[in-house]
């Protein structure tokens, strides 16, 4: 993902925010990075830009404006406005350096508290005088991107690295026309798809669905009130229409939701009476920490209009109380303009994008999809940007890209026929699930070759090391999967014989109860799934070096590298496992050293994994510590490790359950003579407790 380069604009005048209009005589002091003031003045009379304006609404009084018009007014404007930024030399400076810079995304961050500057369309800016691009619309330039704050006393604390769930919200009365809420409901569907968990039943799926996403039909302000009491969510999308506020002294725009208790009555409603809506109390009385981002696919969302008494647009209204990224509309917005906004924005967002990337993705998306509107224009964004707004996103990428992959490796597991708690789910071997295995294996090696080369890696050796390392394990994953599709699938009459691999090494649990769909895999399918399975191992310990590279001192990616080195499907042999021994024994004498160290002043969560590796490293001794090693001294040490875990991480069953499975694969993927009793000492020790 590319870097982002802020630029910081800000327009102030004497006075209250409301109550003055547009004027050429007005002036206005633009403060842009650390440059003096500059005194600029916009060339609009008020009455005369909100006729201007009108021309940008499609159609004004049921008659449709000429594509022309809009266009040639689109540009008119845009160029005005072009040419008072171009008044400011430190943004020009800075908009003619970050063209140079083709590797990072520039945004604008446009302070604005007067309500007039809120009817003015800063997005349609043409590209000011001695800039690339001049003459061409600014946030259609490569990597450029705008957004709009209200000024405050404080910045804006939020956190952004929050669990996601969305409340889609759309209310569509009678007596006007439909809104597109099955597509947008299609479109947030498709968003959450990597992290739904994937069921073959429809109602189990909606089951999980319904664990990210709510939807509110013919919504009303007291059941979006309701919804945000009842639970916690980090997005709210409404789709609804907008309209004038009626008996408003001046005209100002609402949303019109569904009215309380009458489903074919509608009520035109406030931003201030939204915000109250969106933010919720605790039983206990306190605040909830309210959505982080509220997208409001309704016309005239952005739209200020009257400046004379105080409250601006919704979305102005909705960021004034505290929502950090408020995205909606300026102008009329069409109905596939709003389902391509809806579709990019949250696929991006949820897939750990900067929300500045994501808006910059929407304008070129509107304007390449539907050339002949101005919707890419009519899109604004009131965003609260903090100073370590990036490396919040890097984190939630991180978790999104975590959890993603977990979603995928447990469908994995179910392919491959591991999962042996409920037999009658598992699935035959056959080339259909062969083929979704693929397509998973592809999917996640795609997705964590991008979050693996991205902006924390390359800030942090540590984060970097930690990255390379989750790529090892995944590959561990896959290789251990393609090994399993080489099998007979459980059950089967092939999967007993002496070819049976787990029956050859005499290790392994035993076979689960046979699935009535298993068959043994094609012997051509078989040897390609060996094939995929040695070349995935071969990957893991290339991941795993690399890691160690990144951290030479992280004590569990060295472990890592030492396993996967020794595994049956690398180290066929004796002779194998000997120069293993003579070329990493010293390495596994300093993750030993390491991992102690670590034990000793480190927190409780580190202390747990310090423990866990100590236990695969006494088994590991097996291979790499020679003829001194002691198998007996080697069980007490694992067994004393493992009851550690248990004790520190409770009530975490996390730390046990990882430790269990790795030292499984101990027993049954990568059974050895050597290590077979030391594996089977830790899984002793770790379900006595579990039982106990």
């Amino acid at each position: 993902m590319n870097d982002i380069q802020d630029i910081h604009l800000e327009f102030l005048r004497a006075g209250p925010a409301h109550n003055q209009l547009l004027s050429p005589l007005a002036p206005y002091m633009a403060l842009c990075g650390a440059d003096g003031p500059v005194m600029v003045h916009l060339p609009f009379e008020h009455a005369q830009l909100l006729n201007r304006l009108n021309r940008l609404r499609y159609e004004v009084g049921g008659v449709p404006v000429a594509a022309s018009q809009r266009q040639a007014e689109l540009q008119e404007l845009g160029d005005a406005i072009g040419r008072v930024l171009g008044k400011i030399p430190a943004l020009v400076s800075a908009l003619r350096c970050a063209r140079a810079d083709t590797s990072r995304l520039v945004n604008i961050q446009l302070k604005i508290s007067a309500f007039e500057l809120g009817l003015v369309p800063f997005e349609a800016t043409m590209a000011p005088a001695d800039t690339s691009g001049s003459g061409a619309p600014l946030l259609l330039r490569t990597l450029t991107s705008m957004t709009r704050e209200i000024r405050r006393g404080e910045p804006l604390k939020f956190e952004w690295n929050r669990a996601p769930k969305i409340l889609f919200a759309f209310a569509s009365p009678p007596d006007l026309p439909a809104v597109p809420a099955q597509a947008h409901l299609e479109a947030l569907r498709r968003a959450i798809d990597p992290w739904v968990k994937i069921k073959d039943s429809r109602a189990d799926s909606v089951v999980e669905v319904g664990k990210l996403l709510t939807v509110l039909k013919n919504a009303s302000a007291r059941s979006i009130s309701d919804a945000c009491q009842a639970d916690d969510y980090t997005h709210v999308h409404i789709l609804a229409h907008g309209a004038p506020l009626p008996n408003a002294e001046n005209r100002r725009f609402g949303v019109v939701l569904a009215q309380e208790g009458d489903p074919n009555g509608s009520v035109v409603v406030d931003g201030q009476s939204l915000a109250m809506a969106l933010k919720s109390m605790n039983s206990n009385g306190r605040a909830k920490a309210p959505p982080t981002v509220v997208t409001l696919a309704t016309c005239d969302s952005g739209n200020t209009d009257s400046v004379l008494t105080p409250g601006g647009s919704i979305a102005h209204e909705l960021h004034a109380q505290d929502i950090p990224w408020v995205i909606a509309s300026q102008f009329p917005l069409w109905m596939e303009a709003s389902n391509r906004f809806a579709e990019v924005l949250y696929r991006g967002l949820l897939a750990g994008d900067d929300p500045r990337w994501a808006l910059h993705q929407v304008r070129q998306r509107l304007r390449i999809d539907l050339p002949d509107t101005h919707d890419w224009a009519s899109i604004v964004a009131y965003a609260a940007i903090a100073p370590d707004l990036d490396l919040q996103v890097d984190a939630f990428r991180t978790r999104q890209t975590k959890r993603s992959m977990e979603i995928k490796f447990d469908r994995m597991d179910e392919l491959a026929g591991q999962n042996e708690a409920d037999a009658a789910k598992r699935k035959a071997r056959d080339a259909k699930a062969g083929s979704a295995l693929d397509t998973l294996c592809l999917a996640i090696r795609a997705s964590l070759a991008a979050w693996s080369d991205g902006l924390g890696a390359q800030r942090d050796a540590k984060e970097r090391a930690e990255r390379k390392g989750m790529q090892g394990a995944s590959e561990k994953r896959i290789a251990i999967a393609y090994e399993l599709f080489s099998q007979p699938a459980p059950g089967s009459a092939a999967s007993t014989g002496p070819s049976d691999p787990r029956g050859a090494n005499g290790g392994g649990a035993a076979p689960a109860a046979p699935s009535a769909a298993a068959t043994p895999a094609a012997p051509d399918a078989s040897a390609a799934y060996r094939i995929a399975s040695t070349e995935a191992y071969r990957r893991s310990r290339e991941f795993y070096a690399a890691a160690l590279k990144a951290e030479p001192t992280n004590h569990w990616v060295m472990t890592q590298f030492l396993s996967i080195s020794a595994t049956p499907a690398l180290a066929a042999d004796a002779a194998a496992l000997d120069a293993l021994r003579l070329r990493y024994g010293r390495w596994w004498l300093v993750a030993r050293q390491l991992a102690e160290w670590q034990l000793h002043g480190a927190a409780v969560n580190d202390r747990v994994w310090a423990h866990g590796t100590l236990a695969e490293l006494e088994l590991l001794g097996a291979v790499y510590a020679g003829e001194s090693f002691d198998t007996g001294k080697a069980q007490e040490a694992i067994a004393d490790h493992c009851r550690q875990i248990r004790e520190l991480a409770s009530p975490d069953p996390f730390p046990a359950f990882s430790t269990q499975r790795q030292f499984r694969r101990y027993t049954d993927q990568w059974a050895r003579p050597e290590w077979a009793p030391l594996a089977q000492a830790a899984l002793a020790a770790l379900e006595s407790q579990a039982t106990g």
